[in-house]
């Protein structure tokens, strides 16, 4: 076990994309855990304000928003924010998507059937309008928003992992197995789960990225929690107050940034692992 793990981040530091989403990422992940140790301000500390709309400088790296409050700060608390979401909503995109595929696929007939219909009747919904609409009725709430993610996320994997499955059923150590007497639920276990765990790992790294872009969009357009800082918020308040009319670029520039450097990280990392779980696409490329 040692030694696959020492041979796939051998792997993973091979490959540009690896190297460089894995470096960024971490240190996100660093900012995030040690943000009261990081941050020269709290930005939720309504007594830490300082002139509003204070270009970059030696006090404040990142400069200030309408509200005196440190840029630079804001950007490290945000990053527990965007880094949690984009966690939970993997996890649990991935758990719920690769579990019923791989019941539909195990079980066939009526399972498959009403699993398949309600993957088909979420993934023709239109997702970001009715985000919107069960946000305003419940409330744009840290954990609606996760919830909101994971119910519009897991149907695409649902259906790639039963496609996976449905092969991997007709390999002969299965019909072995079957042969032997084993339950459904064994070889649900043992074997057909662990076939879809390649494709699990990178489907959570894409929806990771993609749950942190839908946090800043939805925070963009006003959907956001309140009560904690996130980059997507800072984009809002930074459209509301005019930030590029009065010249405060730094506002923008600096989340958006964030923004695209934490999804850039974890999507790299996907490649780079993709290319590793499947050597196929390494062959082809070469």
């Amino acid at each position: 076990m040692n030694r696959k793990r020492t041979g796939f981040f051998r792997e993973l530091f091979r490959s540009f994309e690896g190297t460089v989403g894995f470096v960024i990422l971490c240190v996100m992940v660093f900012c995030a855990v040690f943000a009261p140790l990081i941050a020269p301000y709290d930005p939720y500390d309504i007594t830490q304000r300082s002139r509003r709309l204070q270009p970059p400088s030696y006090e404040h790296i990142f400069g200030t928003d309408w509200y005196g409050v440190d840029i630079f700060s804001q950007i490290v608390y945000g990053a527990r924010t965007s880094l949690t979401v984009g966690a939970l909503t993997a996890l649990g995109v991935s758990v719920m998507g690769g579990l019923l595929g791989v019941i539909a696929a195990t079980f066939g007939k009526g399972i498959d059937a009403v699993i398949m219909r309600g993957v088909d009747f979420v993934m023709v919904l239109p997702g970001l309008p009715i985000m919107i609409m069960i946000m305003t009725y419940l409330g744009s709430s840290f954990w609606t928003l996760v919830f909101v993610l994971i119910v519009f996320g897991w149907a695409g994997i649902s259906r790639v992992v039963r496609a996976i499955v449905l092969s991997e059923k007709r390999r002969g150590y299965v019909e072995a197995a079957i042969c032997a007497g084993a339950s459904k639920w064994y070889i649900l276990k043992r074997h057909l789960l662990p076939a879809s765990y390649p494709v699990l790992v990178v489907n959570a790294a894409f929806s990771a990225a993609g749950a942190m872009l839908a946090e800043a969009g939805l925070s963009f357009l006003g959907f956001s929690d309140p009560r904690v800082v996130s980059w997507g918020k800072m984009l809002s308040l930074a459209r509301t107050c005019n930030a590029l009319v009065l010249g405060a670029w730094w506002w923008v520039v600096f989340p958006g940034l964030a923004i695209f450097l934490a999804s850039f990280s974890i999507m790299s990392l996907g490649v780079a692992v993709e290319r590793i779980l499947n050597p196929k696409i390494s062959n082809r490329r070469e």
